[in-house]
């Protein structure tokens, strides 16, 4: 397996909880992590073929009154790829910001442009704070249970992030006007 698939172990570490659909693993991103990482379609379905055919997991059919339904199930040589990755010390962090791009080449507008970037980005930070804040508070209740203390820590990264993306916002307004 390619190292740079880390689409892979996304879908590993959700397959290590439940066996899941494509569709699902796709619903887990877009509500789980999407505020950290990103998953298409485009890129989940092949990677379960690739790691279908590397012996990763394994396709079970769940059909349900005549519907094909196919989920996938974490084998034990992928419960142990995903251990090895969580035990890599390198790891990729990358920033990529569109608002940040499109404010690096602000002086190409007129300030006003980027003053509105800013203030579309900081509504949606608003609105992702929120939702992260009630994440928070519904794990902080069950920190015992298992894998609940590892949400809550990924959550709370996010809070002090989007709290302090925030504060830039105020204060990069402040300096446009």
């Amino acid at each position: 397996m390619a190292k740079d698939k880390k689409i892979d172990m996304v879908i590993l570490g959700l397959l290590s909880h439940e066996d899941l659909t494509g569709y699902d693993i796709k619903k887990r991103i877009d509500t789980g992590i999407s505020f950290f990482w990103k998953g298409s379609f485009g890129n989940i379905y092949p990677a379960l073929k690739d790691m279908e055919e590397e012996g990763l997991i394994s396709k079970k059919d769940t059909s349900v009154g005549g519907r094909e339904r196919i989920s996938y199930h974490i084998n034990s040589s992928g419960k142990s790829a995903l251990r090895k990755w969580l035990r890599e010390e390198q790891a990729s962090n990358e920033l990529r910001y569109e608002t940040l791009l499109k404010l690096f080449f602000g002086g190409c507008q007129d300030k006003k442009v980027s003053l509105h970037n800013i203030e579309v980005f900081e509504n949606q930070i608003s609105s992702d704070l929120k939702i992260l804040k009630g994440f928070a508070a519904k794990l902080k209740q069950n920190l015992d249970e298992a894998d609940h203390l590892y949400f809550y820590l990924t959550v709370s990264f996010g809070i002090e992030a989007y709290e302090a993306y925030l504060k830039w916002c105020k204060k990069a307004k402040e300096m446009l006007k």
